[in-house]
């Protein structure tokens, strides 16, 4: 997975993800399911209440180099994270 190097979908192709109000047990499936349905140079702004650090990992370890990854606000509340499918 890459940060800035992949060529990202324009930002006028991003779809919002908000999982904040998803049960924490059924985030990770939700957003693997909106990953899948991407097509290459789209994109989702995943947001969440925490880092979602772990999702990279996870997407690093069973998709490595398929998305890029951004972050494009860092918390303290909200973080905000462009993940593209490259």
């Amino acid at each position: 997975m890459t940060d800035e190097s992949a060529s990202p979908a324009p930002e006028g192709e991003t779809h919002e993800l908000d999982v904040r109000p998803i049960p924490p047990r059924d985030k990770h499936p939700a957003i693997f399911a909106r990953l899948d349905a991407l097509h290459r140079g789209e994109a989702i702004m995943l947001v969440n209440d925490h880092d979602p650090k772990p999702l990279r990992y996870q997407l690093d370890a069973e998709q490595a180099g398929k998305f890029g990854w951004t972050y494009r606000e860092q918390g303290p509340t909200v973080w905000r994270v462009r993940i593209d499918r490259i």
